[in-house]
C-alpha cells in the first residue's frame, strides 16, 4: 500500500489551470527545479492516461530523444497537440539543420528528418524560418525562432478551452520560458507572469488561489 498512488479517472482541467503558481520574488531558486516541481504539480492532477501525454510532451525536451522514432510515434499520437505541435517541431529543427549544414558546407539534405520520401514542406513556414536563422543578432534569432513556436500553440489552441490541449500549450510555452530563464533571468521571469496571467485570462470564472 506504501506504492499506492491516486489518479483521478479524468482529469478536471479547471483546477488543473487553477492550480497554476504565482511567480514569487524568489521563484527562481533553481530554474530546473522549478520548472520541474509545475509539471510535477499538473501531473497530479491528471488522469493516468493525461500524464502519459504529459511525459511524452517532456521528453521531447531532452535532446536525445528527438529522433526519427519520436517524431513517428508523435505523428501516430491520439492527441491533436502531440500531432500538431511536433510536425511543426520538426520542420522547425530540420529548418535549422539545413541552416547549419549550409553554413558547413555539406549537403542540405544530411541529418534532417523525413517521415515520408514524397514529403514536401511548407516554403511559406521555410522561408520564415531562415529568414530569422540568418538574423546577425544570437538574442533575435532566439526572439524570433521563441515567437515563430509560441505563434504556432496559439494556432493550434485557438479553439481549446477546458481541454488537454491547453494544458500542453502552456508546457511547451513553459519549456520557452525556462530557456530563458537560464539567458535572461529578468525576461524569463516577465515571460512566465505573461504566460500565467494569458491562461487565466481564458479561464474566466475559475477561482484561484494567489497564495499557493
Amino acid at each position: 500500500m506504501d506504492n499506492f498512488e491516486y489518479r483521478p479517472h479524468s482529469t478536471c482541467y479547471e483546477y488543473v489551470v487553477a492550480s497554476l503558481p504565482v511567480l514569487s520574488q524568489n521563484w527562481k531558486a533553481n530554474p530546473k527545479l522549478a520548472v520541474d516541481e509545475i509539471v510535477n504539480e499538473i501531473k497530479e492532477l491528471c488522469s493516468r492516461k493525461d500524464v502519459a501525454i504529459v511525459d511524452f510532451m517532456i521528453k521531447a525536451y531532452d535532446r536525445d530523444q528527438l529522433t526519427k522514432e519520436f517524431y513517428e510515434e508523435a505523428a501516430k499520437s491520439e492527441n491533436r497537440f502531440i500531432r500538431e505541435f511536433f510536425e511543426f517541431d520538426r520542420q522547425v529543427r530540420n529548418c535549422k539543420v539545413k541552416y547549419l549544414n549550409r553554413s558547413l558546407g555539406v549537403a542540405e539534405t544530411e541529418g534532417i528528418v523525413l517521415l515520408r520520401e514524397d514529403e514536401t514542406v511548407d516554403e511559406m513556414t521555410t522561408d520564415l524560418i531562415m529568414e530569422v536563422l540568418n538574423r546577425k543578432d544570437l538574442i533575435e534569432r532566439e526572439n524570433g525562432l521563441d515567437a515563430i513556436m509560441w505563434e504556432k500553440i496559439d494556432q493550434i489552441t485557438t479553439y481549446d478551452y477546458f481541454d488537454m490541449n491547453v494544458v500542453l500549450a502552456f508546457l511547451a510555452k513553459l519549456q520557452i520560458i525556462n530557456r530563458w530563464l537560464k539567458l535572461d533571468e529578468a525576461k524569463g521571469r516577465e515571460m512566465f507572469r505573461a504566460l500565467v496571467e494569458e491562461v487565466r485570462g481564458t479561464f474566466k470564472g475559475v477561482e484561484f488561489n494567489d497564495n499557493q
